[in-house]
């Protein structure tokens, strides 16, 4: 019997990955809500879904096994509670909540019912990063001592104020909605760093929100990293992630469509030479059912779907990891507030100091 599956927000994310999982031999899509009444009229002309504009009704009358979630992360913990309350499956948008105690909110909510979720932080399912974090696990380039997880788009290229990516509380922000993919990597291949200092977070374009995010990743062993994300970048045409790391064997430099080792010594159990090696995703990826902006937005859906037919309730993209990530974004949110408070000793007259300090925190409040 196939899974019944709703959807709750149909904008972007949510259309791909309805035409994902609508193409999946054991998803049924049944039902579809959005607060649009307009697209809702155009979704009746082309999809057999029932729709709804309350996903609470949508939940109560369709008795669905999973929900996938796509809607501003401000509404994220009150359908998640109540997708959980009625024993459905999850798979919502990144990022998981707007805060860490919101979300081990959640987490403790759920520590007694047996649903798969998940949060969609695809990087964890590109073949490339997949198979950068087994290379390290081998100790390929010796102990990491630094690495950078950097990425770039042009997402923002103008003040967007009526959109709801310039509203802070509604999720909006370079942090919220690109940056949360870049340490969400991080913490997939090293793990949740125990401090983060010298953060700063910077507009361009934005009038209320941060248009640029860099900071410091500290781990009690040694190993240390650096954030860098501008989605005012009009170098770039698509979003593009670049992760650098240096051990004592070698580097490893890798994005979405390829990686290159470097090693001091030849690595023949690896297919290594000394120097640089190249290893383009084409060489190695598998094929998906259904192509639809990259490999990994179906390779995530389709775990989340075996997840649920295998009840496998340890995801690798959990609330609890996607939770990390959320800890790590309100860490460094907290400390480039401390780093403007420091910085601002060096504005010359307290005129400045005072617009400096209230322009920051119009941005991080």
């Amino acid at each position: 019997m196939k899974l019944k599956a709703g959807f709750i927000g149909f904008g972007r994310m949510g259309i791909t990955h309805f035409s994902i999982l609508n193409d999946h031999p054991d998803v049924d899509v049944v039902a579809i809500c959005d607060e649009s009444s307009t697209l809702l009229d155009a979704l009746k002309k082309y999809i057999k879904a029932k729709n709804y504009s309350d996903y609470k009704k949508m939940i109560d009358e369709e008795k669905l096994d999973f929900v996938v979630i796509s809607t501003p992360t401000e509404s994220h913990a009150e359908i998640i509670r109540t997708a959980i309350n009625n024993n459905v499956h999850i798979f919502s948008e990144k990022p998981f909540c707007l805060s860490a105690e919101e979300g081990k909110g959640i987490i403790d909510h759920l520590s007694e019912k047996p649903l798969v979720n998940q949060v969609g932080y695809v990087n964890r399912f590109n073949e490339v990063f997949v198979e950068v974090k087994k290379l390290l696990q081998t100790g390929l380039i010796g102990d990491i001592r630094n690495f950078s997880s950097e990425m770039y788009g042009a997402t923002v290229l103008k003040d967007t104020k009526s959109g709801w990516r310039n509203k802070k509380k509604m999720g909006g922000g370079c942090m919220y909605e690109m940056a949360s993919h870049c340490i969400d990597l991080a913490v997939y291949l090293f793990g949740k760093p125990d401090k983060v200092a010298g953060s700063i977070m910077q507009k361009v374009y934005s009038s209320d929100v941060e248009d640029l995010v860099s900071s410091t990743l500290l781990y009690n062993q040694g190993l240390c990293g650096t954030i860098h994300v501008n989605w005012s970048d009009a170098s770039y045409r698509k979003p593009t992630n670049i992760v650098k790391i240096f051990g004592t064997k070698g580097r490893i430099v890798a994005d979405k469509h390829a990686y290159k080792v470097y090693l001091r010594e030849p690595s023949p159990e690896h297919g290594f030479n000394e120097g640089w090696n190249t290893r383009y995703i084409t060489e190695f990826a598998e094929s998906v059912r259904f192509y639809v902006r990259g490999n990994e937005f179906t390779r995530q859906l389709d775990y989340f779907v075996d997840c649920i037919g295998k009840k496998e309730f340890d995801n690798t993209a959990s609330f609890a990891e996607a939770h990390k990530t959320d800890s790590v974004m309100e860490d460094i949110t907290g400390d480039a507030a401390r780093s403007f408070d420091e910085l601002a000793d060096f504005v010359p007259s307290q005129t400045d100091r005072k617009r400096s300090s209230s322009l920051l925190r119009k941005i991080l409040k």
